[in-house]
């Protein structure tokens, strides 16, 4: 069947996509090894290498490029079906469609490098970079079903020192010059007993030490500053148990019993309750109770929530949005706007492309698309909010820092990810919106990981999953206005250029 569908390769080529495919998740949590990084593509290299002399080297590179694509991806985004499997069956479907989607992404480029390094001379050094960055800038670009999830500079920032640079490049940049190292390599170890292949591997070690010195620099000169006290609440409720109807009051008088606890061991300027934390549509009675505490205690209380506006009197028209609250000191909600998230979850919270009103199922995809956040100013400072997996979508946060935020919170719900890697995997994601903007972050979600991020993406004070958590921490902050917050995401801009010259410049060779 295989050979049917035109999907057979060579055997030579299968361990080296078996290396490549192993690699890869190796880099990312919850692994998090350093040298997969810089290796997790010499493979690849390999693979558009043994192609050249096929007879047909583009339908080769296309089916190494799936190949490719399809395994690795299937195994950085295994938990897709098993943390939603209990919800629903559509979870596997949405899995493969994940997955075979990345295999044709990866079977285009494979294709186009190996099109353009080919008769024209275009260096492997320049070709692969620029395209595997733009793939990763049009992933996450691709409206309904942008899915940015962990770029491969993500992978380091389980050393942040090493990628402090994200402060000029974004985590973009930093995924252009990892690709451009694994090139080097695996050009190097072909070329190494001779002078040049040496050459090519001390440049590589060159480029980590000049990261590792810049990182150390800006760690020891930019400014820091304390912001204020936050307190995290981590109530730990399964994602169906929450919308029992005979738990929900209890779920909710759980929230204040740990906001309470909060406010006895500690005198927070702001409490964070979670993603959906409240097991009600909002407007709803128990809005008086949130406002009645925040106002006793003087104390902002942010609360992530579900809004709901009713379009007609018979309430069976109506918009719905996965929402955060925010209650001043005062209890007082009217002066800030609910804020609406923008970047939804492709079918889990939105059907891609379609009104969401078709649609009306448990855990599938009807809610509205928020407009762009405003920044919040209450007595500890001011903010912007990112919920869940927006956190993976850099010109939030920047948008955020540009209108002046001193510091991210982010809330999330991963009850659904059970104790797979996604939890873990989530939060890198933080790391480099922290260097990236120079802000650091406070983050409370349902079941875990909560915790700090500081300006340098150095988490603190992480709590275990699955475990019921009050955590109280100083997030930080810096005066430090990054060069990536003015310019904004230019090596994936450049990669989009380069891509369209380069394409160009190797039709025009081949004519």
């Amino acid at each position: 069947m295989t050979i049917r569908f035109g999907l057979a390769l060579p055997r030579g080529d299968w361990p080296l996509l078996t290396a490549g495919a192993l690699l890869l998740p190796l880099a990312y949590p919850p692994f998090h090894l350093v040298l997969p990084s810089f290796v997790c593509l010499v493979p690849v290299v390999w693979l558009l290498g043994l192609a050249a002399d096929d007879p047909r080297p583009v339908r080769r590179r296309l089916v190494q490029g799936f190949w490719y694509g399809f395994l690795s991806q299937a195994l950085v985004l295994y938990w897709m079906v098993f943390a939603l499997w209990h919800f629903t069956p559509l979870a596997a479907a949405g899995y493969a469609a994940t997955i075979i989607s990345f295999g044709v992404f990866y079977s285009g480029l494979f294709a186009v490098v190996g099109w353009v390094t080919g008769g024209p001379r275009v260096p492997m050094w320049l070709a692969l970079p620029v395209f595997w960055t733009a793939l990763e800038w049009g992933v996450g670009h691709l409206s309904d079903i942008s899915f940015p999830w962990l770029g491969l500079g993500t992978s380091l920032t389980g050393y942040p020192t090493l990628v402090q640079v994200a402060d000029i490049m974004g985590a973009r940049g930093v995924t252009f010059l990892l690709v451009l190292a694994n090139v080097v390599l695996a050009t190097a170890w072909l070329d190494r007993g001779r002078r040049r292949g040496a050459g090519r591997m001390a440049a590589v070690g060159a480029g980590v030490l000049a990261a590792l010195g810049y990182g150390v620099w800006r760690e020891r000169t930019t400014p820091v500053e304390r912001i204020g006290t936050v307190a995290l609440i981590q109530p730990n409720v399964g994602f169906e148990e929450k919308w029992e109807p005979k738990r929900r009051r209890a779920i909710f008088d759980d929230l204040l019993r740990l906001s309470r606890r909060a406010l006895a061991e500690d005198d927070p300027d702001l409490i964070l309750w979670p993603e959906a934390a409240i097991p009600q549509y909002f407007p709803h009675p128990w809005e008086r109770e949130i406002a009645a505490l925040a106002r006793e205690h003087r104390t902002p209380i942010l609360a992530g929530g579900l809004h709901v506006v009713w379009l007609s009197p018979d309430r069976r028209s109506y918009d719905h949005w996965n929402a955060a609250f925010l209650y001043d000191s005062t209890g007082s909600r009217d002066p800030y706007p609910v804020y609406h998230k923008r970047y939804l979850v492709p079918i889990t919270e939105r059907v891609p492309f379609v009104p969401p009103e078709w649609f009306n199922l448990p855990f599938f995809g009807g809610f509205d698309r928020g407009e762009p956040g405003t920044v919040y100013q209450v007595g500890i400072g001011r903010f912007g909010v990112v919920v869940c997996y927006e956190s993976a979508f850099e010109d939030l946060s920047r948008r955020y820092r540009r209108l002046g935020a001193e510091f991210l919170v982010n809330i999330t719900n991963d009850a659904w990810f059970g104790q797979t890697s996604a939890p873990r995997q989530h939060l890198a994601h933080l790391t480099m919106r922290a260097i990236e903007t120079r802000m650091g972050v406070a983050r409370a979600a349902n079941t875990g990981i909560s915790g700090f991020v500081d300006p340098f993406g150095r988490v603190s004070r992480a709590t275990p999953l699955g475990v019921q958590a009050v955590v109280l921490g100083d997030v930080l902050g810096s005066p430090a206005r990054p060069l990536y917050v003015r310019l904004g995401d230019w090596v994936g801009a450049l990669s989009l250029a380069g891509t369209a010259l380069l394409v160009v410049y190797a039709w025009w060779r081949r004519r």
